[in-house]
């Protein structure tokens, strides 16, 4: 039975189709408005099904045109359907072939969802349910068949045709101006993994030898003319296939591999099996158009959706309630990856950022749900930072659980026990529960329950029994249909820091399992007896951030900057930073919003000031560590009744103190960083880069800034310094803005990307006048709804990355993004509930805003019609 408009789907209803698929042929007839596609079909009854059982095939929107079962002309009372559903009433007993013929028109296509056309070229998206969108089939992902594909079209305006899998035949049709390709996959997929591509484009070629010898030809398309920037894409395309032989054992199993990089795309990328489509921005890279970020993003995008290949093409989910076990997993190989490319500290604290950043606010709103929901209105919605992010960390905590080689083990008994197979979250913890030895069952809670588990530690030292006393307890706070929670298995890290800064021993401990310093905490509360402890230690606890938790420990002011400036665990360094800097920046807050100053604790600023010459320490470390925590990181930890504009007057506050009092020795810093030597991408200087930037960042708010902040706009010579140079002179007011802004569109006005900067940083700005700017540059001849980096460039970066501006006290950034929203949903539902997300944590703020947030979203829900995907968000933030 197909899910109709609102009803929601349950994961205590899944069942099996009746019938599996064996084969799929599709043929594509291609032409702007009116496209045919033909799909042959060979269904098979599976066990338990009764004869003549009915056949029921998703659509969205279809044109049939024609329907034949085993090669007969179907009569139209063997058969019902509407344009989003198809019902063969009497199939025959055992395999038949049913053929359906469907017309689309790709020019008419704005949701970017199912085959659609952009700037000339032909492309699909099919996750999560867009195939339906281009044929009548089993629109899910437990239906695994073998493709083949044919694609005919004008051969002058589409010479590129391509498809799934390996090229088996292409030639001109006979009699016309179209040629054809024939494009084979021999694994088995569902419907989401199918790809195809065609236009004009230009190519990148390259190859990889595999570790069994066999040669891969790799192929990244991309817009003619931008072909040398896919170099950086190429390359990390092939370390990512070595460094997954190596780390994992998998081997890439095409003749070809092929990345199609498009402007027009909901997502940041696709993993279809052999032929990746991607977002352009996680593609192309030059040293004057790509920053630092924009190289990294590359990389680690490349790689996540390369590993897809194994994570998600040949073990495939079982049902969307599973995505995380494709999502998640991936995630967590792709940070590995980086983190062996570049510096592991520096990638965790950045990966450790993110999900505070995105997936914190998510479990602690009106959007909370569990890595593996139970329940979902519209599956588009559920591609969050929970299933991506905490998905990730789950994986993470596992290892940490079990062991490194355990999880190795567990990882190689997946891949040979479900290759080929739809798998469930069940399936995966098994075969680590089999190759740990370890009942995993309490670990299965992590992804039942929606919320961020708090763990709280107390501690005591007796000086004269030699004993520390760790006391820990956990809770989890109520989430929409989960009221209770249950404790879960949380691995904690530690070390117990000792005066002279190196980690203290310990004869035994009672209390709790502890294996390679990793304390098993998995009951509500944990008392924990450490004998022959020397000394009083400090606690450096979860290190590495050994679980998605928040940690409250006892730990004095002075405890934390002892560990600022000793702790070996370079993460837990960085977090003492934070933390310190959180709590004194909650007291700023309410000082500036009782009208009163705001003062700067005088040690914390000199302990900065000693943390940023220290060069036994990575620059890139440094860099993180010397930044204050967000205005949205502060909000989320003040918690309710939040001020937007006292957290920025605050925050503003002590940067600018800290610039003031560290100015000579920053400036002196900042000048030691310059170098002649040409861009690299690389972890060293992507380093150097971020100190001096974070340098110039304070710098621009001393005396002399503006003048310090155009010198470096004027002598950059790649764009992260170009850009890090824009945004001070923008972000400061200073005088040479404007003049910094228009030099920067001349110099990109015809580079896309590029120009998404400009709009960001013009949205992020402070200042009251910004969403002025904002709304004024939604009618700038470059700005189009048609286009999602636009969109999420502008609008995304105001709604989510200006907290004071977004929530003005007068409601208007509310109304703001309202009025987008329902301007794009006719357009483009997934982007525009995508948008409304900014909402997610409009119950902490204080009354008149959150009274103003409140009517927006109202007027949101009330508007008819609505598409389900924003309808979805609308609701479950009023509920």
């Amino acid at each position: 039975m197909q899910r109709h408009e609102g009803q929601a789907v349950r994961l205590a209803d899944y069942r099996p189709t009746p019938y599996g698929i064996e084969t799929v042929h599709l043929d594509f007839r291609l032409t702007p408005n009116a496209t045919l596609v033909t799909a042959r079909s060979v269904f098979v009854p599976r066990e338990g099904t009764p004869p003549g059982e009915r056949l029921v095939l998703a659509g969205d929107g279809l044109t049939l045109r024609a329907v034949a079962l085993d090669g007969e002309t179907l009569p139209a009372d063997r058969y019902l359907t509407t344009p989003d559903e198809f019902i063969l009433k009497s199939p025959p007993a055992g395999r038949f072939t049913l053929e359906i013929a469907t017309e689309v028109d790709p020019d008419a296509n704005s949701t970017l969802m199912g085959l659609y056309r952009s700037s000339g070229n032909y492309c699909t998206q099919c996750e999560a349910e867009g195939f339906r969108r281009i044929t009548y089939f089993y629109d899910r992902p437990d239906v695994l068949a073998v493709y083949t594909t044919r694609i005919e079209g004008p051969k002058a305006s589409l010479p590129v045709l391509l498809a799934n899998g390996n090229l088996i035949e292409a030639g001109d049709v006979a009699g016309t101006d179209n040629h054809f390709a024939v494009w084979h996959d021999p694994f088995p997929k569902p419907s989401y993994l199918f790809a195809m591509v065609a236009g004009d484009l230009g190519l990148v070629r390259d190859s990889f030898v595999t570790a069994s010898g066999r040669t891969v030809d790799l192929r990244i398309y991309c817009e003619h003319g931008k072909e040398a920037r896919c170099a950086y894409a190429m390359d990390s395309l092939k370390r990512s296939m070595r460094w997954d032989e190596v780390a994992f054992g998998r081997e890439y199993d095409l003749d070809i591999f092929m990345i199609v990089a498009v402007s027009d795309f909901n997502m940041g990328a696709m993993e279809n099996k052999g032929l990746n489509v991607f977002n352009d921005k996680y593609v192309l890279a030059a040293p004057e158009t790509a920053t630092d970020q924009d190289y990294m993003g590359i990389e680690g995008v490349i790689a996540h959706e390369y590993f897809h290949n194994w994570t998600g093409n040949r073990i495939t989910c079982r049902d969307w309630f599973q995505l995380c076990l494709k999502e998640g997993l991936t995630v967590f190989r792709d940070q590995e990856f980086s983190s062996d490319e570049r510096s592991r500290p520096v990638k965790r604290i950045a990966d450790v950022r993110l999900l505070r950043a995105q997936q914190f606010p998510e479990d602690g709103g009106p959007l909370a749900h569990p890595v593996r929901p139970d329940t979902y209105r519209e599956i588009n919605n559920f591609y969050t930072a929970t299933i991506y992010e905490k998905g990730a960390e789950l994986i993470r905590a596992l290892k940490a659980l079990i062991g490194a080689e355990a999880f190795c083990r567990g990882m190689d008994l997946y891949f040979e026990r479900h290759d080929g197979d739809a798998a469930t979250i069940e399936d995966f913890v098994t075969c680590f529960a089999e190759a740990s030895g370890r009942d995993l069952g309490p670990f299965l809670r992590w992804y039942s329950q929606a919320g961020t588990p708090r763990v709280t530690a107390r501690t005591a030292y007796d000086a004269t029994a030699h004993t520390f006393t760790l006391e820990l307890e956990q809770t989890c706070p109520p989430t929409p249909g989960q009221p209770l929670k249950q404790p879960v298995p949380i691995p904690i890290r530690f070390g117990l820091v000792g005066p002279d800064g190196s980690d203290l021993p310990y004869e035994r401990a009672t209390g709790a399992a502890i294996v390679d310093g990793v304390i098993d905490f998995n009951e509500a509360r944990q008392r924990i007896i450490f004998e022959g402890v020397a000394a009083r230690p400090v606690p450096s606890l979860l290190r590495g951030f050994s679980a998605p938790v928040i940690l409250d420990s006892d730990l004095t002011v002075e405890d934390r900057l002892f560990l600022l400036a000793n702790d070996r665990d370079p993460f837990n360094r960085w977090e003492a930073a934070q933390t310190l800097a959180v709590g004194f920046l909650k007291d700023a807050t309410a000082a500036a919003a009782a009208g009163q100053p705001v003062e700067v604790d005088g040690a914390f600023v000199q302990a900065l000031g000693r943390l940023a010459i220290d060069d036994s320490l990575d620059r890139a470390f440094r860099a993180l560590a010397l930044q204050l925590p967000s205005e949205a990181d502060i909000a989320r930890e003040i918690g309710t009744d939040v001020d937007p504009d006292a957290i920025a007057t605050a925050r503003l506050a002590w940067r600018t103190t800290i610039a003031t009092s560290l100015q000579d020795a920053f400036t002196a810093l900042y000048r030691s960083l310059s170098t002649n030597e040409p861009f690299r991408p690389d972890a060293e200087g992507a380093g150097r880069r971020a100190l001096r930037n974070v340098m110039l960042d304070y710098l621009a708010l001393a005396e002399g800034g503006p003048i310090v902040a155009k010198d470096h706009y004027d002598g950059a010579d790649n764009m992260t310094d170009r850009l890090a140079a824009l945004t001070a002179l923008v972000f400061t007011g200073a005088d040479a803005a404007n003049a910094a802004l228009a030099d920067f569109y001349r110099r990109f006005e015809t580079d896309a990307l590029v120009l998404d900067k400009w709009f960001a940083v013009q949205a992020a700005a402070p200042g009251a006048d910004t969403l002025a700017k904002v709304k004024a540059l939604t009618h700038h001849p470059a700005f189009s709804l048609s286009n999602p980096n636009r969109v999420r460039s502008l609008v995304g970066a105001f709604a989510s990355g200006n907290q004071a501006q977004f929530n003005r006290a007068d409601g208007k950034g509310y109304d703001f993004l309202a009025d987008i929203v329902l301007a794009l949903d006719p357009r483009n539902p997934q982007v525009a509930a995508r948008l409304l997300n900014a909402f997610r944590s409009w119950r902490a703020l204080e009354p008149s805003r959150r009274t103003r947030a409140e009517a927006a979203l109202q007027r949101v829900a009330a508007t008819t019609p609505l598409s389900r995907d924003v309808s979805d968000i609308a609701a479950r933030c009023l509920e």
